[in-house]
């Protein structure tokens, strides 16, 4: 017998009717994102200034990390230092996947950092981060203009020729919000198994970067 706590077993028919309370308010849940959603897409823009960052490849600006799209999403990837890497954006980087389905919504992608660019290439070859495009911020401003405050933030850009825009700019759960693996093991009757988690007595929990 497990000694980690457990929901309880009740009858298929017991299950079915706390199934469809729950449903009731994930649909409302649902409708509140959508309207959010509609919200989102009726944001004005700012006009953003012109930055060059350095790529492996050498300097590239701003408007360039967008290649042929008209938006650009852009996360800033936390500096922690010459020897150190955030474990946050670590995790979520490694969830960063389907770039061409981004692409078909005419929408390129680009991880930037204020690490020198030789520690992202290196940080990059490491964990196998190939298929993700990323540039070094060190020695601008973007970082500061964007308010990551040495934190990480994720952006997202329009551009009308070579006029670029900030649409919209979201961290910390909204960021979290998007993460693939965090968002099934919230279907999961363990969760994350975290630590912040309002979770029953006995769950399984730990530091969530422990």
């Amino acid at each position: 017998m497990s000694e980690t706590a457990m929901p309880p077993v009740v009858s298929a028919d017991e299950w079915a009717a706390a199934r469809a309370e729950l449903l009731v308010a994930e649909k409302e849940a649902t409708r509140t994102l959508d309207r959010i959603a509609a919200q989102r897409r009726r944001l004005p823009m700012v006009r953003f200034g012109e930055y060059t960052f350095t790529s492996a490849e050498g300097p590239v600006t701003l408007r360039e990390l967008f290649g042929e799209h008209r938006q650009l999403a852009v996360y800033q990837f936390m500096n922690a230092g010459p020897d150190a890497f955030c474990g946050g954006c670590t995790y979520f980087t490694q969830n960063v996947a389907n770039l061409d389905g981004l692409a078909r919504n005419d929408i390129a992608w680009a991880t930037v950092s204020d690490m020198p660019i030789e520690q992202m290439a290196g940080y990059w070859k490491e964990m196998g981060w190939q298929h993700i495009p990323f540039a070094s911020s060190a020695g601008t401003t973007f970082s500061a203009d964007c308010g990551a405050g040495g934190g990480f933030l994720l952006n997202l850009f329009l551009r009308d020729g070579d006029n670029v825009f900030r649409t919209y700019t979201t961290g910390q759960r909204g960021v979290d919000h998007l993460l693939f693996s965090s968002t099934v093991s919230d279907l999961a009757a363990y969760g994350r198994q975290q630590d912040w988690e309002d979770s029953p007595a006995g769950w399984p929990q730990a530091p969530t970067y422990g």
